[in-house]
């Protein structure tokens, strides 16, 4: 751990990433017309951490992939799913967020209208990606659709949109325990554990690396929507760059449910819970090990 910089590290998988994410919008540019084109190319590459893309590169060099530009279009494709989740949540029929990464959203931008055809282009956009990045990885046509299907259960009903629709359900009530664990390991948590399953297929591993690295992938998760709650609750709008906040949309939180001290303890348990499952997957995974503890100490 002491020699492995994970700043260096973020910082160069950032810049692929994004070149990657260029990639595919100008795919996407080719079959779309211009306007929901734009407001593609606004949701998807107004930044963010890209911890998604990340994560599935990691695991595929994890697992024994040899890394190149393919691997990164893989890694686009869950963040593609993760932009149209995000220009979808910040609708007026939802959120009607105003700031997303201090800037405006992606409706206020370019229309209601553009922004939600955009948003569900990119769903039929990612599922495709993620075939095209599998086969240049050398996945046969069977392990590729599985790749897809990995995506596409992780941002469907029983997963991201299903914690999506339990988070509508949820303003102004407050959720116990076990609801709220169960609405962010979809919401959040699945698309994440998706992102690092897609990385281990393409680079085949073995069932005992996959079981891991779903610990990992379900605990983090958690631990990442707990340290948002905990964001929320000690920094400005203006510092965070996104308006309204959960608390302005009477959503229950790790925070308002347990009080700062014991969500920031929660958070420190799930990584521990997440590197143990990566301890059991019997991968070196110095990059991954490191990104658990990134995830609870980032200040946005």
């Amino acid at each position: 751990m002491s020699a492995f910089s994970l700043e260096a590290y973020m910082e160069d998988e950032r810049g692929r990433v994004e070149a990657a994410l260029e990639r595919a919008v100008a795919w996407i540019r080719e079959v779309v017309p211009q306007g929901v084109a734009d407001a593609v190319a606004h949701g998807v590459l107004s930044g963010g951490k890209r911890l998604r893309p990340i994560l599935c590169v990691s695991a595929y060099r994890a697992c024994g992939g040899e890394v190149r530009e393919a691997a990164y279009d893989l890694g686009a494709a869950p963040e593609l799913i993760h932009a149209y989740s995000l220009m979808h949540d910040d609708l007026p029929c939802m959120d009607d967020a105003e700031l997303r990464r201090g800037q405006p959203t992606t409706h206020r931008v370019h229309g209601e209208r553009r922004a939600t055809v955009a948003g569900a282009a990119l769903i039929p956009a990612a599922a495709l990606q993620a075939l095209r990045a599998a086969t240049a990885l050398g996945r046969d046509e069977g392990q590729a659709r599985d790749m897809a299907r990995t995506l596409l259960e992780a941002a469907g009903a029983g997963g991201m949109v299903g914690g999506q629709w339990l988070d509508l359900l949820g303003e102004g009530r407050t959720l116990g325990a076990e609801d709220l664990d169960a609405l962010h390991r979809r919401k959040t948590g699945a698309l994440l554990t998706a992102s690092l399953i897609m990385g281990a297929q393409a680079a085949g591993a073995e069932d005992r690396a996959l079981e891991g690295l779903e610990r990992y992938g379900r605990s983090v998760g958690l631990a990442f929507q707990i340290a948002d709650d905990i964001l929320d609750a000690t920094s400005s709008a203006e510092a965070l760059g996104k308006h309204p906040s959960d608390e302005d949309l009477d959503k229950s939180t790790y925070v308002s449910s347990y009080g700062l001290a014991e969500a920031r303890r929660r958070a420190r348990e799930e990584v521990h819970r997440a590197r143990e499952g990566l301890a059991r997957s019997g991968l070196e995974a110095p990059a991954l090990d490191a990104l658990a503890e990134y995830i609870v100490e980032r200040r946005r």
